[in-house]
């Protein structure tokens, strides 16, 4: 390894990291993560930090989980890679017959992808492929959500509401109803004014992660699903943050009853491994699509990686570890106290405005104030936790195999970093270390942390 000041000097040479402004970026020490065990992530110094947002949703039974890590080491011993166009492989197949078994009712086909926003653009362009091919060609349009987030590619942005990610790229995008979030009566009337020019309705069951953990009013989803049925459109829901555990059930679809007509999964699908997606739909979806080459009723997507066979070992160990170690049953007495410690912790601080909670994800929101979200981050990483803002909304997600202790302790390291940063302590924007482990000095001649947002 490069000793870490050649490290940092070469990212800041050529690093572009996502979400970021870079030169803020340049300007603050940067943490460089030397590597993981269970729920914590060390840094180049040895220094501990619990990974408080599941290395951004992903990791669900922690970091170098003997099962997954040997699954992988397996699968480097028969092949790394082989194309999913024309060929198959055992990992994939495996795979997709396991996930059929977990996933909603009637959800028995899965596309694969290799990203959680090429999981919704598959299904964008199923749901519109499948209309044509049945001579219905008018239904070009969708209906996502105010406030939602399906991605970054420009068919997921499309589908998107949030303005400061999505409003520069307008002229890009195709255009959608949208629904106000939660508000049922809204999502009827656009069916009935639109529902023949519509080819699905797309949602983030439960809660709407990147907005902020917004959580959508009990019963919606399975409102959502009537509705749909009742004007003929087809269901898209968006797992990639929701799935594998998250709301306290495997998927959060399970949490009302809801089968849709697609499915997107993705992050915790390899357990937070290796880049793997899935769009997953039915057999009359399926069936759309079957007919002579002449025809051209092929699904004409794919990708390089798509079934990639470690990818899918990762996923195949991740499954099974699910059932072995009773992952979600053993989750729920964690959401139990993480609710509790929320209540008591976070909730009465002053500089808190509302907590928002489903299952093992959590939103903290902030009384407006100057790069308070940042501020929180960076007085966290002093005391040992890795968390993230989305603007004044402080965000925890802990992975449902982290300890309770370290649940606890994340909890505690969140409230007294809330406290520091909207009390205006200077401690907030200066500190860079966690708990140190291993005596390092810091990095010689490093530029304090400034407040700027990352």
């Amino acid at each position: 390894m490069l000793p870490i000041d050649d490290l940092i000097r070469a990212d800041r040479d050529h690093v572009w990291h996502p979400f970021t402004q870079q030169r803020s970026w340049c300007e603050e020490l940067p943490l460089v993560i030397d590597h993981a065990d269970g729920t914590n992530l060390y840094d180049a110094d040895g220094s501990a930090y619990i990974d408080g947002v599941s290395s951004l949703w992903c990791n669900v039974h922690g970091h170098r989980h003997p099962a997954i890590d040997q699954a992988i080491r397996d699968q480097l011993d028969r092949v790394a890679h082989s194309t999913m166009l024309g060929l198959t492989h055992e990992p994939a197949i495996e795979l997709a017959r396991r996930l059929a078994e977990i996933t909603p009712p009637g959800l028995t086909r899965v596309f694969y992808s290799d990203s959680g926003s090429a999981a919704v653009e598959v299904a964008l362009k199923m749901a519109y492929q499948w209309w044509v091919q049945r001579a219905e060609s008018q239904r070009t349009g969708f209906i996502s959500l105010q406030n939602a987030y399906h991605g970054d590619t420009l068919g997921a942005v499309s589908v998107g509401g949030i303005e400061t990610f999505h409003s520069l790229y307008r002229p890009l995008l195709f255009d959608t109803w949208q629904a106000r979030a939660g508000d049922a009566g809204h999502l009827e009337q656009l069916l009935v004014e639109h529902g023949d020019r519509v080819a699905a309705v797309i949602v983030e069951p439960l809660i709407q992660g990147a907005a902020g953990m917004l959580t959508m009013p009990s019963g919606f989803l399975a409102r959502t699903r009537e509705l749909c049925d009742e004007h003929g459109v087809l269901l898209i829901c968006d797992e990639v943050a929701t799935g594998f555990g998250r709301t306290g059930a495997m998927f959060a679809c399970e949490r009302e009853d809801v089968s849709p007509d697609l499915m997107c999964v993705g992050k915790g699908l390899t357990g937070g491994y290796l880049p793997l997606a899935a769009t997953l739909t039915t057999e009359p979806i399926y069936e759309g699509f079957l007919g002579r080459p002449e025809e051209l009723r092929t699904f004409f997507h794919g990708h390089t990686f798509t079934g990639n066979p470690l990818a899918c070992a990762a996923g195949i160990a991740t499954l099974q570890t699910f059932e072995r170690e009773r992952t979600v049953e053993r989750s729920l007495p964690k959401i139990e106290l993480l609710t509790r410690l929320l209540d008591e912790r976070v909730a009465p601080l002053p500089g808190v405005a509302e907590v928002r909670q489903c299952g093992l994800m959590v939103g903290i929101e902030l009384h407006p104030g100057d790069a308070l979200g940042n501020r929180v981050t960076l007085a966290a990483r002093g005391r040992g936790a890795i968390i993230r803002p989305l603007g004044d909304v402080i965000v925890l997600m802990p992975a449902p195999a982290m300890p309770a202790a370290d649940i606890d302790r994340l909890v505690a390291i969140t409230a007294a970093s809330i406290d520091e940063a909207t009390a205006g302590g200077a401690g907030a924007a200066s500190v860079s270390r966690g708990a140190p482990l291993s005596g390092a000095a810091p990095l010689s001649g490093a530029p304090a942390l400034s407040s700027a947002a990352v």
